[in-house]
C-alpha cells in the first residue's frame, strides 16, 4: 500500500514554542518547518485549532489556525495544508465554508479543510462560546457539515436546522477544499465521513482503534454506496525522539496494517531542530512509497 505522510508545524498548542521568547521569531520557526516540509517529500503540513495550550492553559503563544493556514499557504508552494481539526463551535459553518474557500484559492487548491465537533471545554468557556454536552455538539456538527458541503457545491443553498440556518448565501469563488473530518464517533462522525468527506482521522496511532473505526466506516460506505477507497484514512503518530529508524518504520507498519493509508507525524522540538524531520523524510517515508 502506498502511504502518504503529513507533519504538524510547531504552533504553540503543545508548548512547542516556549523556548523562543519573541513571538515574531516563534512564527518564523513555525514557517521554517512548513518550508522544510514543502521542500521535502511530505504531502502535507497540519495545524491544530486551539487557543490555549495543553495539558493546561498557560500564558504562552498559540497561533490561530486559519490565520496561520492562510499565511503558510503563501509561504509554501507545493505541500498541502490542513487542520486537525477545525472546531465547529468556533465559527458559524457558513463563515467556515467561506474562509476555507478563500484559503483554498490562496493556496492554489492545496487545502485540506479539517472540521470536528470540538472538545476543549476550558477554551470554549474562556473565549465566551456556549459549552454544550456531547449530544448537542454532535447534532450541531451534523448540521454544520451539511451546510459546508452545500456552500461548496450549490449556488444559493438553503438550510433550516435546529442549530443553524442559511438562506441563499453566495459563496464565490467556491474553490475546491477537501473536507477532512476528525473523530471516531461511529454513529455521527464516521457516517458523515462516508457521506461528505475526502479524509478521516481516527485512532491517534492506536492500531486496534484504527481497525475498529475503519471497519465501521466501511460499513457506512457500503450502505451509502460510497467508494471506501476514495477516502483518505489518516491517523496521527507522535514521534518519540529516542526511536531508531527501524522503530519508526515498525510504528508506521502497525497503523498501515490496521488500515490507515495516511500518517501525520507530530515531532516534538521540531521548532528547534529539523534533523528528525529530515531523517524521517530520508529514511522512513521512502519505505512506504
Amino acid at each position: 500500500m502506498s502511504v502518504r505522510f503529513g507533519v504538524f508545524v510547531p504552533q504553540g498548542w503543545k508548548m512547542d514554542l516556549v523556548e523562543i521568547a519573541d513571538p515574531v521569531e516563534q512564527y518564523e520557526a513555525m514557517t521554517a518547518v512548513a518550508k522544510a516540509a514543502d521542500a521535502g517529500p511530505w504531502d502535507s503540513i497540519w495545524l491544530y485549532d486551539h487557543f490555549h495550550t495543553v495539558p493546561e492553559p498557560t500564558i504562552n503563544s498559540v497561533f490561530e489556525v486559519w490565520t496561520a493556514t492562510a499565511t503558510l499557504a503563501r509561504d509554501t508552494s507545493r505541500v498541502n495544508i490542513g487542520q486537525m481539526v477545525g472546531c465547529n463551535g468556533y465559527r458559524q459553518p457558513s463563515l467556515y465554508a467561506k474562509i476555507a474557500s478563500t484559503v483554498d484559492i490562496a493556496s492554489h487548491g492545496r487545502l485540506y479543510a479539517g472540521l470536528g465537533a470540538g472538545w476543549y471545554e476550558h477554551e470554549w468557556k474562556a473565549y465566551g462560546y456556549e459549552w454544550a454536552e456531547v449530544p448537542q455538539r454532535m447534532a450541531a456538527f451534523r448540521e454544520a457539515v451539511e451546510i459546508v458541503h452545500r456552500m461548496w457545491t450549490e449556488e444559493r443553498p438553503v438550510f433550516q436546522g435546529k442549530h443553524y440556518r442559511i438562506d441563499g448565501p453566495i459563496n464565490e469563488p467556491k474553490g475546491a477544499p477537501k473536507l477532512w473530518l476528525g473523530g471516531g464517533g461511529e454513529k455521527v462522525t464516521l457516517k458523515l465521513v462516508a457521506q461528505y468527506a475526502q479524509g478521516s482521522n481516527v485512532g491517534n496511532g492506536n492500531p486496534e482503534v484504527i481497525r475498529q473505526k475503519l471497519a465501521v466506516l466501511r460499513e457506512h460506505c457500503d450502505r451509502l454506496g460510497r467508494d471506501y477507497d476514495a477516502i483518505a484514512k489518516s491517523t496521527t503518530v507522535e514521534v518519540d525522539l529516542t526511536w531508531s529508524n527501524a522503530q519508526a518504520i515498525a510504528k508506521v507498519e502497525s497503523v498501515v496494517e490496521a488500515g490507515a493509508d495516511y500518517v501525520i507525524f507530530y515531532i516534538p522540538r521540531v521548532a528547534y531542530d529539523h534533523e528528525p524531520l529530515h531523517r524521517l523524510a530520508a529514511e522512513v517515508l521512502p519505505q512506504f512509497g
